[in-house]
């Protein structure tokens, strides 16, 4: 029995569960934190940052390393300050990411649906990704509700504040991205099958700039979905039966409930536009460009320039010679 897990109050005739439960989750959060170190440089080193939609896939991928750092914490379950700050950590980035998966679905549905671009709303993504968890993770220190959740440190065995805090929310809002995901999915092929036919280079023009704003986006709520599925199935069997825990639930719980960034890393580091950069000419390409004073674009983000409202595209070199107007004269600098 380990003394780390003596307060252990999932299986307190069995805690050698608990170290199980324990092991395997800082395993699935170590993944995690690798898998987003990776997205993190990846979009450091060739410049994607320049991209909208990029940039929301790296808010995502901070939120998901510093939340893994949480489940990397697992270990010292005693009651006082260090398990408190456990708990709050763990509130803070969980709903960190899930607001960041909600921002990325909002700006799908937006460009999706409405063919509308969220860029000029990024700053309140950030505010409500940042504000919104540090006022609902600090709620549960009224009362000192942190402390021994079972295998880990968390909100104590309380129902109502479980609930309230994460529980109730998520369920909401993990239904509502569901609806969102499915309509996003049925608008898309409905607007497919409007646009086979007739070549108009406008339409196929709008086609193709839509696909590639939404392309690299739309993995990131479905899996955080699918991987919401174990620990929701767990708490609901909590909550019916609050003194009686399935070891198979839970593991399942500690195993999926960490592993959406490495999940994401897979998604992204399979994406053909990434591969086709992870070659050693490529990667020393981008580290000189790094340390080059000329101003380099290194992703192509040609379709990030279009403005739906005014309907105008500049090409990736026409973006460069703006840059870059004064050391090519022979070009004309393009405004809009």
């Amino acid at each position: 029995m380990s003394d780390l897990n003596s307060t252990c109050s999932s299986f307190p005739n069995d805690p050698d569960k608990c170290d199980v439960l324990i092991g395997l989750r800082k395993a699935s959060g170590a993944f995690s934190f690798i898998g987003c170190l990776f997205m993190i440089a990846i979009i450091w080193l060739f410049k994607r940052y320049v991209v909208f939609t990029q940039r929301l896939i790296l808010y995502l991928s901070i939120a998901a390393l510093l939340d893994s750092i949480a489940y990397l914490m697992s270990a010292d379950i005693a009651d006082g300050p260090v398990c408190n700050f456990q708990g709050w950590w763990l509130t803070f980035f969980d709903w960190q990411v899930l607001l960041s998966v909600s921002c990325i679905t909002f700006n799908l549905f937006m460009n999706a649906v409405k063919q509308i671009s969220t860029e000029k709303f990024e700053w309140l993504y950030l505010v409500i990704c940042v504000g919104v968890p540090l006022i609902i993770s600090c709620l549960p220190f009224i009362g000192d509700h942190y402390g021994p959740a079972g295998a880990w440190c968390w909100i104590i065995e309380d129902f109502a504040w479980r609930v309230g805090i994460w529980y109730g929310p998520l369920f909401v809002i993990i239904i509502t991205l569901m609806i969102a995901y499915g309509y996003i999915v049925f608008t898309l092929r409905k607007k497919a099958s409007n646009w086979e036919g007739t070549y108009d280079p406008d339409t196929e023009r709008q086609h193709h700039l839509l696909k590639e704003d939404i392309k690299p986006l739309r993995i990131y709520p479905f899996i955080y979905l699918a991987i919401s599925i174990f620990p929701l199935i767990n708490r609901i069997q909590n909550a019916l039966y609050p003194d009686y825990h399935v070891f198979v639930l839970v593991l399942l719980a500690s195993l999926f409930s960490p592993l959406h960034g490495a999940l994401n890393a897979i998604v992204f580091g399979v994406d053909k536009d990434t591969l086709s950069k992870l070659r050693p000419s490529e990667i020393k390409l981008a580290l000189l460009n790094h340390r080059s004073r000329q101003k380099v674009r290194e992703y192509p983000y040609s379709y990030a320039t279009f403005n739906i409202d005014n309907e105008m595209h500049l090409s990736e070199e026409e973006i460069l010679d703006q840059d870059q107007g004064s050391d090519n004269p022979s070009r004309p600098i393009l405004h809009r």
